[in-house]
């Protein structure tokens, strides 16, 4: 079976600084995309799995992401969860950089 891809802009490199994140809304979706501290993208669901709150109204450390609202923190490398309140992971997705645009893979 193969699996088909639509990749998206969600946005451009210069619109996420380093460490960073950015909502993407996409056909109801709401997605995150990160820009670690080695400048390289990461995309996850954009709301928390806790309360549903907006992950970019929360702060980046490193590869985590803590949430606004209760203080969950997840790994958005992987989306695990990293401690309670937390008890179901981030989905994620592929990211691709073609020059200045950063793709994501929605299946």
């Amino acid at each position: 079976m193969t699996e088909t891809r639509t990749w998206m802009v969600a946005c451009t490199r210069d619109e996420i600084e380093e460490e960073d994140v950015f909502r993407f809304d996409h056909d109801g979706r709401t997605f995150a995309i990160y820009r670690s501290p080695d400048d390289e993208f990461f995309a996850t669901d954009g709301l928390c799995t806790h309360e549903r709150v907006h992950l970019a109204d929360g702060l980046v450390m490193g590869h985590i992401i803590e949430c606004p609202k209760h203080n969950g923190r997840f790994d958005y490398r992987t989306g695990a969860g990293k401690g309670a309140p937390i008890c179901v992971d981030l989905a994620t997705y592929p990211v691709k950089v073609e020059g200045e645009k950063v793709l994501i893979g929605i299946a």
